[in-house]
């Protein structure tokens, strides 16, 4: 099954003086062929457009025409595309138990119900594909392209418990793909996402060893726990308890040290939830390296942590893969495109940036809105930091439910409602990871809540918000 997006890339912006504007290319303008091929997606595209004479087929309004675009070698071409994919994105066929897609409430954006398992997603902004839909064309493009890293949900080794845990005969041998792109040097990054009763204790055990014997070479595997929302309709699936994730951390440290004795490194993380349920502290900086999961909430209390009190470097947004390696090279031309599935797998990867800030005539002291796994944390920080005066609004999540409790899934309503109770006296400290271009998942704006409390979205960024804290310190202080 494929889901249709848009059919032809279109230009969101020209940079002036460039090649393209020169050549008369305008906003709106969509491509039809370049040099007499249907660009498939912004990777085919850059490609095609590398040469320094482009033959263009743009529709424009009702009319269709051709546009020769000539730049001076090495000159940017200067537009940049509205989308990433522009053929159809290769959609889910997988009926996983604990799909969190198939735990959302009714009523919510149509894209948010989207499945993606589209490898080209995986490589461009770090979706993870179970290769169930992959093929031998998909291969020979990502190792022609090098195409690298890619992600890749594992879950379990053993082809039965994979099958059945994706629901799909083809996940009993679609880990194959994963061997072929590790033999020609393609590095991959593994998720397991661990349900309760289902893939931890012995057979968590038979992955890890599986992934040590047959796929040594995998850069990082990130151990998540299983998501689970109050509208999850699977008998089996259940939230961890604070022992299960404390005996899964036992678990995971024995094969760390396993992993780093036969090759000389370890790439298991856990996720930071595990420690926050199990009461234990996360790891210290130096054991998360590169810090290669980060966006799959791996590391990211230390490295917030870290930002937050000087110790580290920022890391929060950090862009790996194709955009990191060609963000620089024009401002126009390599503007990171819309994930046509970025809010599929609902994670707090990239905000989009949305600058607001409602103050008050009178300066109101700052506080920190937050899911209940950051405020575990701030509460804690704040302290160590010398900022107790700050408070800190904990949103519970009523409208997941379940265990949902990270910052990036807080809805317009449960903010309003946790607000409400705390009161109006405070400029609220709002994180932009639970915003898409100033809307909430609940299809609120961040303008509706600003009619009734002050609010300032803030990076989600320890550094940011030791600087607005700093900020505020200072301006009481002189009141």
């Amino acid at each position: 099954m494929s889901a249709a997006i848009d059919t032809l890339p279109e230009i969101s912006s020209v940079e002036a003086s460039s090649a393209a504007a020169r050549a008369g290319l305008l906003v709106g303008d969509q491509i039809v062929l370049v040099n007499g091929v249907v660009p498939r997606d912004i990777l085919e595209w850059h490609r095609l457009v590398e040469s320094d004479l482009v033959d263009l087929q743009i529709a424009r309004g009702r009319d269709t025409f051709d546009v020769v675009v000539e730049r001076v070698s090495g000159e940017p071409f200067g537009v940049a595309i509205n989308s990433a994919v522009f053929d159809r994105i290769h959609t889910c066929d997988n009926h996983c138990e604990f799909c969190f897609i198939y735990q959302l409430p009714k009523g919510m954006r149509r894209s948010l119900y989207l499945k993606d398992d589209d490898y080209r997603l995986s490589f461009l902004f770090g979706n993870f594909t179970t290769l169930t839909r992959f093929t031998e064309a998909d291969l020979e493009r990502v190792l022609e392209e090098k195409l690298s890293p890619l992600y890749v949900s594992i879950h379990a080794v053993d082809p039965h418990v994979r099958s059945e845990m994706l629901r799909n005969d083809r996940g009993g041998f679609s880990l194959r793909w994963v061997r072929l792109m590790l033999d020609n040097d393609v590095n991959v990054r593994a998720q397991i996402v661990l349900c309760p009763g289902v893939n931890d204790g012995h057979v968590l055990e038979s992955t890890l060893n599986g992934l040590l014997e047959q796929f040594s070479e995998l850069e990082s595997i990130a151990i998540v726990p299983l998501g689970l929302s109050r509208f999850n309709t699977e008998s089996r699936m259940r939230v961890q308890t604070p022992e299960e994730s404390s005996l899964v951390i036992d678990l995971v440290e024995k094969w760390q040290h396993r992993f780093h004795s036969v090759l000389g490194r370890q790439p298991i993380h856990l996720a930071d939830e595990f420690y926050l349920v199990a009461g234990k502290e996360v790891p210290t900086a130096d054991f998360y390296g590169e810090y290669p999961m980060l966006e799959d909430g791996v590391g990211l209390v230390r490295s917030f942590t870290d930002a937050f009190l000087g110790r580290g470097p920022e890391l929060m947004g950090r862009h790996d893969g194709f955009f990191a390696s060609v963000d620089q090279a024009s401002p126009t031309d390599y503007v990171r495109p819309v994930n046509p599935a970025m809010e599929t797998s609902l994670r707090s990867a990239r905000p989009v940036p949305v600058s607001l800030s409602v103050r008050s005539a009178v300066a109101k002291r700052p506080a920190i809105v937050s899911g209940p796994y950051g405020a575990q944390m701030f509460r804690d920080l704040l302290n160590i930091a010398g900022f107790s005066d700050i408070s800190v609004v904990e949103v519970p999540n009523q409208h997941f439910g379940g265990n949902t409790g990270v910052a990036g899934l807080m809805t317009f309503a449960d903010i309003q409602g946790a607000l409400r109770a705390h009161g109006r006296e405070n400029v609220y400290l709002l994180p932009d990871v639970c915003l898409n271009d100033g809307v909430f998942l609940d299809g609120a704006t961040v303008g509706d809540l600003s009619k009734e409390f002050d609010i300032e979205v803030i990076a989600t960024s320890g550094t940011a918000l030791r600087q607005r804290l700093d900020a505020a310190r200072k301006e009481n202080s002189r009141d």
